[in-house]
């Protein structure tokens, strides 16, 4: 069910699924593990304005934990305290731990 959430994020925002989504789960933190396909208009804009695509992966990945923070909630009982995500255009990997609330 959380890959899923995950990829459905993904498609929604970038019109692509992840090529490798691993989760763990350990003592309240929810860890997805991904790999991000890039987009044609990631690589135009990181060839032409490289500045441009750097502030647009940021606001991007801010939306993407919104969302993904947003179906949690909404698909599940569980209280999130945060959201928090690394994501590397380089490689295209990206990190995203979901910290729950203690009950």
């Amino acid at each position: 069910m959380l890959s899923h959430l995950y990829n459905d994020v993904s498609k929604e925002l970038f019109g692509v699924g992840t090529t490798l989504l691993k989760v763990v789960i350990d003592k309240g933190i929810i860890t997805f593990q991904a790999k991000h396909r890039r987009s044609q208009r990631s690589a135009a804009l990181e060839g032409e304005v490289p500045s441009l695509k750097q502030e647009v992966d940021f606001h991007m990945s801010l939306l993407y934990k919104k969302k993904l923070k947003q179906k949690l909630e909404d698909q599940t009982d569980w209280g999130i305290e945060a959201v928090l995500r690394d994501y590397d255009s380089a490689t295209q990997l990206a990190f995203t731990n979901i910290v729950l609330k203690e009950k």
